[in-house]
């Protein structure tokens, strides 16, 4: 497929894509036989929160006691072996949705939590995976360059609840964010077992830079996750499990015991027992907001802290739009600015920064297009409870640069090594 695909000009081509990811598709199902006929598949997709949701409903299910498979844009995990998600996508094609499925089956894994994109299902890889379960979180534009339009966008992800409603298994279950504007569209499918949740549900609720809290029915939820969009990530993963019967104890204490997932509002510090690590006076935060959307929530989280932000726009070529909202953003938001290199590819990275700093008035930003040395100047500049937000990357491997180029990389343990130098010093 892969040689025949080289061979075929690009107009051609590019006309007899749906075939070819259609086929592609087929064939992965073939070769591993059909695996998500055997187990129970949940879905989660949305423009934000998917990751994190993905987690918490394996740590519910897990607590449980099930046996569990994950997929997701941080990891994949089969049973008790994780290991990292490395291909900057969501959902990799050439048959491995189905492999890891197989994998699961063959693991005897009885749930399948899989996350699941708009660019995903716009090459088919969702085709010939029997869901049992879809997880709609929230939507907001994104990828509306490689779409076309976000109405296209919004279709990708309808497509997924489709697919629960054309299902084989004998459960179809839906769970929709209720809060978002695009709850009805999700809703009207009419998928025989559709639940909601909403944020009315568990007022009051308290949630602050460093935990959140809520009672649902009766019971007092805990949780070290902070930000109301977390809450939101709970209530999406609770409705889900509930349907599983869970009882309400076993998702509370799932809550207290889940730490977070990686790059996604990370807490970073130095080790345990690190001689230097009761020399940190601050916070730093690592975080995959590459959204105007997901951006603002991670800012208002720490809207009355003293916050360095570091930034700048994943995805050089596409998605440009965002680049002066997210400018303007951070303007509105944080104390000092510093803009710095994410994922250019094949664009000129100052461009990028510029396109971003010429909306942001308020301040004078820092431009330091070295991520590393963005991020130690950020910590330098850091004093006691300030918070230090770095954005962009979470737990991307790469930054990916022109000419194919991909510099392997990792925000935590960056500023694991700077922090150390920076605490030294």
């Amino acid at each position: 497929m892969h040689a025949l695909k080289k061979l075929i000009p690009k107009s051609v081509f590019k006309k007899l894509q749906p075939i070819y990811h259609f086929s592609l598709a087929l064939l992965g199902a073939l070769i591993y036989r059909f695996p998500s006929r055997k187990i129970n598949v949940i879905a989660v997709t949305g423009t934000k929160g998917k990751s994190t949701t993905v987690e918490l409903v394996n740590a519910i299910l897990e607590q449980a006691g099930k046996k569990t498979a994950v997929s997701n844009t941080i990891r994949f995990k089969i049973d008790k072996k994780s290991r990292p998600n490395k291909y900057k996508m969501t959902m990799p094609g050439r048959f491995f949705v189905q492999k890891f499925l197989r994998e699961a089956v063959d693991a005897n894994c009885q749930y399948a939590v899989i996350e699941m994109s708009s660019e995903g299902a716009k090459q088919f890889r969702h085709k010939f995976v029997c869901p049992d379960t879809l997880i709609f979180t929230n939507l907001s534009p994104e990828h509306i360059e490689s779409h076309g339009s976000y109405q296209k966008y919004r279709e990708a992800k309808l497509s997924l609840a489709k697919a629960v409603l054309k299902s084989r298994k004998k459960r179809r279950i839906l769970i929709v964010n209720k809060d978002d504007g695009e709850a009805i569209r999700f809703t009207s499918l009419n998928v025989p077992e559709t639940y909601t949740f909403s944020l009315k549900e568990v007022e009051p609720y308290t949630s602050t830079d460093h935990s959140s809290m809520f009672t649902y029915e009766g019971i007092t939820m805990h949780s070290s996750l902070p930000g109301e969009f977390n809450i939101y990530n709970m209530l999406a993963a609770l409705t889900y499990t509930k349907t599983q019967n869970v009882k309400l104890e076993t998702i509370k204490k799932a809550f207290e015991e889940y730490q977070g997932a990686r790059g996604r509002m990370e807490k970073v510090t130095l080790r345990d027992k690190h001689p230097l690590r009761s020399k940190q006076n601050f916070s730093v935060i690592v975080d995959y907001a590459h959204t105007p959307d997901s951006l603002e929530k991670v800012y208002k989280v720490f809207k009355d802290k003293d916050s360095i932000c570091i930034l700048g726009n994943t995805g050089g070529g596409r998605d440009t739009w965002k680049r002066p909202e997210m400018g303007k953003i951070a303007d509105r938001y944080c104390s000092r600015i510093i803009l710095t290199n994410e994922d250019p590819y094949d664009e000129d990275p100052e461009k990028i920064i510029q396109e971003m700093r010429v909306v942001i008035k308020k301040h004078r930003p820092e431009i330091i297009l070295d991520r590393r040395e963005a991020i130690n100047t950020a910590l330098r500049k850091a004093r006691k409870d300030s918070v230090v937000i770095i954005t962009g990357k979470g737990s991307d491997p790469y930054i990916m640069e022109a000419n194919g180029k991909k510099t392997p990389w990792d925000d935590a343990k960056v500023v694991r090594e700077e922090l150390e130098k920076v605490l030294r010093s």
